[in-house]
């Protein structure tokens, strides 16, 4: 089987409105980003994925787009974005693009003229319904903003769908012009010289809303089998497509290059560990390491031999990794490491959110004031309205706030930490002194220098890249340990999630160190005393 590129590279995610402010107005750009490149290839990432940079009005940050083939002037021209790409490229690494396609802006000249008449030419590009006895064609509602995702039309006297926020209005994928139309934008991209697409919610695309249908709809894989044929079919070109719905069989499906449709999805299923399964988004409950380790080795077995990994723990949606599964006191950059050692490990490709590789944190605020996300004012709103007090809703929104992702990137411990030179549009983590790049940079053992031998490991060793995954048996339920074999090689990859020792039976072997979060290694192996968070990988002999 063909190796492609991605399938030994290392993806970073950059959020462009707080990753680097080139001009001094408080937001991100793309000479921003244009002007880090030396330090993305000095860490040695392969691709960059763009969380969205297209033309917007912002209702949601980027991903309620007013125009596919336009830049979003606060983050600069066409001209800048075809200069990242010849940049990038110059260091060996690839753009990758966010693709929106399950909605648009109400604003994107296709809604706008839609509204104008149903004879007009998009007016299918969007879901319309007629209303049923007077009222909206059913209960679905807006997952942003509460309440109904219909809304009323008069001039045309029907309902258009909004599952979102109320300017991020539903296509309509079961036109096929619709669908050529978001082929010829893709292939628009592709001619830019960009090498692939992360899809937001692409398992939406096939929704039936009237059957209240919207994930995994029934012409969901004829949709992106299409897609693959009309686009990047002939290209070693990366696909990821977002997909909360997506169990692991799912994933392979979407998966299996035999289908021919996507690379791989970002599925979540670990990332319910710390949830109450049926409750909603805020409802924080223990670490179940457990059902985290499951949930990833699940994903390794069902994908062992056809489809593939994406390997995640945060991105631009999600709180920060080790706020989350690790620790934020002193203990903060050896928990870091060993979430980064025992993630990378695995079968996939690795995606890094920008700021993991410093151990950034979460950032609770004080007043709903503070709060940026579309989401999390509405979840604020809704818990008050169930009789929370105001102390109590934000110590639940602290904890999922998409904000706490969204924080501006730190460079240094100059004022707004290196990312701009005014106020930026978020406020600065006040840990920014102490946790920065340039402070990682300079300490040889910190978190920075794990993620870059990690990313130099996946590009260098075949049994990273393709060595088949099995979970050591009756470990304790802090501990995860599985071996990667390839060949005549086998690593061992150990990490302990608690911050207590814990006593392991680990294979009795000769071992060579690979690398570590503690400075002396693991020791012998064998009947083995795993220190507070502690991570390691060794070769066997």
């Amino acid at each position: 089987m063909t190796q492609h590129w991605w399938q030994r590279a290392t993806v970073y995610q950059i959020y462009p409105r707080s990753f680097q402010d080139s001009n001094g107005d408080g937001i991100g750009d793309l000479p921003g980003i244009i002007s880090r490149l030396d330090y993305l290839a000095e860490l040695g990432v392969d691709a960059l994925w763009l969380s969205p940079v297209y033309q917007s009005p912002n209702a949601d940050n980027g991903y309620d787009i007013s125009d596919y083939q336009a830049i979003n002037p606060e983050y600069g021209t066409m001209a800048d974005m075809t200069r990242l790409i010849s940049e990038a490229a110059k260091r060996n690494i690839k753009i990758v693009m966010d693709l929106v396609v399950n909605h648009t802006s109400d604003e994107h000249p296709w809604f706008v003229s839609a509204r104008q008449g149903s004879d007009r030419s998009t007016r299918d590009y969007y879901v319309w319904a007629d209303p049923v006895d007077g009222h909206v064609p059913n209960d679905l509602t807006s997952g942003f903003i509460g309440g109904s995702a219909w809304q009323w039309d008069a001039e045309s006297e029907q309902y258009f769908l909004h599952l979102f926020s109320e300017k991020q209005i539903d296509l309509n994928w079961q036109n096929p012009k619709l669908r050529q139309a978001i082929y010829q934008m893709m292939n628009f991209w592709i001619d830019q010289g960009i090498s692939g697409f992360r899809m937001d919610v692409i398992d939406m695309i096939a929704k039936e809303p009237l059957n209240k249908v919207l994930v995994n709809g029934p012409r969901l894989h004829e949709y992106l089998h299409e897609m693959n044929r009309q686009t990047w079919a002939d290209r070693d070109f990366l696909t990821v497509g977002e997909a909360w719905s997506a169990s692991p069989q799912d994933a392979l499906r979407y998966s299996d290059e035999r289908h021919q449709e996507l690379s791989m999805t970002f599925q979540f299923g670990h990332l319910w560990a710390d949830r109450r399964i049926g409750g909603d988004k805020w409802e924080e409950r223990p670490l179940d390491v457990e059902r985290l380790k499951n949930a990833l080795y699940e994903c390794q077995t069902t994908m062992a031999t056809h489809g593939w990994n994406s390997l995640f723990w945060n991105n631009h949606d999600l709180p920060r990794a080790v706020s989350r599964f690790g620790t934020t006191g002193p203990q903060r950059e050896l928990s870091a490491k060993m979430l980064a050692i025992t993630l990378h490990g695995l079968k996939g490709t690795p995606f890094i959110y920008q700021g993991e590789e410093i151990g950034m944190t979460n950032c609770p605020v004080n007043s709903i004031d503070q709060v940026d996300d579309v989401e999390a004012r509405t979840i604020y709103r809704q818990l008050r309205q169930r009789g929370d007090d105001a102390d109590t809703a934000m110590q639940k929104i602290n904890v999922f706030n998409r904000d706490n992702a969204r924080t501006p990137m730190q460079w240094n411990d100059d004022p707004y930490a290196g990312f701009s030179t005014t106020q930026p549009w978020l406020s600065v983590n006040p840990n920014y002194r102490e946790i920065n790049v340039a402070s990682a940079q300079a300490r040889r053992q910190s978190l920075w220098w794990v993620y870059k031998q990690l990313i130099a490991l996946r590009h260098q060793e075949p049994v990273l890249q393709n060595g088949k995954f099995e979970a050591l048996p009756a470990m304790p339920a802090s501990v995860m340990a599985y071996t990667r074999t390839w060949k005549q090689t086998q690593w061992l990859v150990c990490g302990n999630y608690s911050a207590q020792a814990v006593s392991v039976k680990l294979p009795q072997s000769k071992s060579t160190l690979v690398i570590s979060n503690y400075p002396d290694g693991p020791g012998q192996l064998g009947q083995t005393v795993l220190r507070p968070y502690e991570a390691f990988i060794v070769a066997l002999n």
